[in-house]
Formats: structure tokens, C-alpha cells, sequence
């Protein structure tokens, strides 16, 4: 089997069912970022140590990536048509409660974090903004055709996630978090 198809050659691409769209579409825009913040997320995880103690993270990643495939895939399905593994309330839930249990081992915030510490961190800080672009265009959508609404509320609830999960990466290895200088005068 070739990798290649041809058949986007033209600027259009296949929605599941295979419907033809412009490769600039909404719905293939808003697919297209969360397989941009899957693969920041993966550049994140390509940096953190290999020890044992970042299993548990390695694995909740490995949930995350897989249900932004999901998101991907329901975000290419037409309107009207069935979803293979559509997203549910449980699936935000879980990253509430992975959410909490970061935090409870952080510091409290006490100035704005800048992006950036260990690579890991600034890598899944990168993620977050992706993210936020795919919620952005996911709603965008929503106004137009119909979307699962806990699409919507997962790529919001991820992008908290991201961002604490940047922090906890920095905490664990002792790296200095970049937080912002408010001048004197």
C-alpha cells in the first residue's frame, strides 16, 4: 500500500463517509490542529526523562493522544453522520481529576507563567496554544453545522491540562518556571 493517493493533489480532501471538501475547509482546519497539538504533545513526551517515575504521565498522555484522534476523527464527520468513538463527559472528567492531582503537588501561582523551563515544558506549553486554535475553530464550526458540545468543552478543559501538566514537568525536575517581570516604574 502507497502513502501517497494523489487524490488531494487538486486542494480537496475526503471527510469520513468520503466527502469531498477544500483542504481549507472548517472542519478539516479544525481536525488539522488537534493533530498539530497531538504532535506537540508527542514532541513534549520525546523530551521527558525515561525513568519510572513518569509513567503514570506517560500513560494519561497516551489516553489524551488517543482521544484527540477521536476528536479528529468526529471533527471530519459530516453532519448527520454516525461517529465511531464520539466524546463524552467522562472523557473531560478524567482530565479534571489528572488536572487536580497535578496541581496538588504544585506551588500556588503567585505571578503569570511564561511558556517555556525543561523542553518537555515548552513543548506542551506550544500544545496549549495549539489547542486553544482547535477549540477556537471547533466552535467555529458549532455556530454553523452541529458539533458534540463536549468536543468543544475537551479542547477547553485540555488546554488547562496542558498547562498545568507544563508546570508539574517543570516542578518535577527542578527546572526554574518563566514567569513574568512586572517593571517597578
Amino acid at each position: 500500500m502507497r502513502i501517497y493517493t494523489k487524490s488531494g493533489d487538486k486542494g480537496e480532501t475526503s471527510l469520513v463517509y468520503g466527502m469531498r471538501v477544500p483542504k481549507d475547509a472548517p472542519r478539516v482546519e479544525a481536525y488539522g490542529t488537534c493533530d498539530e497539538t497531538n504532535s506537540a504533545i508527542g514532541l513534549g513526551l520525546s523530551h521527558l526523562p525515561s525513568g519510572e517515575e513518569w509513567q503514570k504521565l506517560r500513560h494519561v498522555f497516551h489516553i489524551i493522544q488517543t482521544k484527540l484522534f477521536h476528536i479528529g476523527a468526529e471533527l471530519a464527520t459530516p453532519p448527520g453522520k454516525k461517529v465511531g468513538w464520539p466524546i463524552q463527559s467522562e472523557d473531560v472528567t478524567f482530565l479534571e481529576k489528572e488536572i487536580d492531582a497535578m496541581d496538588a503537588e504544585l506551588p500556588p501561582l503567585t505571578n503569570f507563567v511564561l511558556p517555556g523551563g525543561h523542553p518537555s515544558a515548552a513543548a506542551l506549553h506550544v500544545a496549549r496554544t495549539v489547542v486553544r486554535r482547535a477549540e477556537r475553530r471547533a466552535v467555529q464550526i458549532a455556530e454553523q453545522e452541529e458539533v458534540n458540545p463536549v468536543v468543544i468543552q475537551y479542547l477547553n478543559r485540555l488546554s488547562d491540562f496542558l498547562f498545568v501538566a507544563a508546570r508539574f514537568v517543570n516542578h518535577r525536575l527542578g527546572t526554574p518556571e518563566p514567569t513574568l517581570h512586572q517593571d517597578q516604574g
